[in-house]
């Protein structure tokens, strides 16, 4: 078998998914933190004041990572339910429902960092503006997917109703991404593009970057400690997760559909 199908066969197996989430979470929350000080140590420290803004611009080094991550989770989490509704992976299921909680909270600093910088810049903590309407409408579905797989007792069928939430709900995406070009919007234009020139200074633009990379470290090993809590709960009575509580569970891995299942 393919070393790559193999690799996601295995992942597939709620006990070997549990080995791999508790080796690797730390390791990606921990990256997550040292990738994100510099970006933290040069957007306070060394980043000169915005000729225009002063100093109110540096909170844009949290707002916009942050803002890219909150569309970027949902992206993930209807994905992984697309494939949990097609193929019935439990495991994808668990990964959508995962993905809820980290996205609302990402959006909900992107509203709050984008109200304490409005209110110098537009003298106003909060405006309907369309970027800031569509993102409080994608809080909304985060906190609609998360209410739905908690109002259903039965955990499958509570995922794939909150999933299927999840898919419709990405075409909000696009309409975020473009809204302040196809209306009228306080909200500034693209100042910061992955491809093509940005129009921030690249002395300015650095200490973002590394707060863009650091947030995907920090989602992952969060997705895996969620998924894993997740995981355990709805595998609990096995015997694996008996094994797993009492620290003698084979360490070497079982494949799918062997008795640790």
């Amino acid at each position: 078998m393919n070393p790559l199908v193999l690799w996601f066969h295995k992942l597939g197996s709620p006990p070997w998914f549990d080995r791999f989430a508790a080796r690797w979470a730390p390791w990606a929350l921990l990256a997550g933190a040292l990738v994100m000080a510099p970006g933290v140590w040069g957007a306070l420290f060394d980043v000169p004041p915005d000729y225009q803004q002063g100093d109110s611009f540096r909170i844009l080094y949290i707002h916009v990572p942050a803002a890219w991550m909150s569309m970027l989770v949902f992206g993930i989490m209807a994905i992984q339910a697309t494939i949990a509704l097609v193929w019935r992976i439990k495991l994808c299921e668990v990964l959508a429902m995962a993905c809820a909680p980290i996205g609302a909270a990402f959006t909900l600093i992107t509203l709050l960092t984008g109200s304490i910088w409005g209110k110098p810049m537009w003298g106003t903590w909060w405006d309907w503006d369309p970027r800031m309407t569509t993102e409080l409408i994608l809080l909304f579905l985060y906190l609609g997917v998360i209410g739905l797989y908690n109002a259903i007792d039965d955990r499958r069928a509570a995922a794939r109703a909150a999933g299927l939430l999840a898919i419709v709900g990405v075409v909000l995406l696009p309409i975020i991404r473009y809204s302040v070009e196809w209306w009228d919007s306080l909200h500034q234009g693209q100042t910061i593009k992955v491809f093509g020139e940005s129009s921030l200074d690249p002395s300015m633009a650095w200490p973002l970057w590394w707060m863009v990379i650091g947030t995907k470290f920090w989602f992952a090993g969060s997705l895996l400690l969620r998924a894993r809590a997740d995981n355990l709960r709805r595998e609990s009575g096995k015997a694996w997760v008996t094994r797993t509580a009492t620290g003698t569970d084979d360490a070497g891995g079982r494949m799918p559909g062997e008795a640790a299942r």
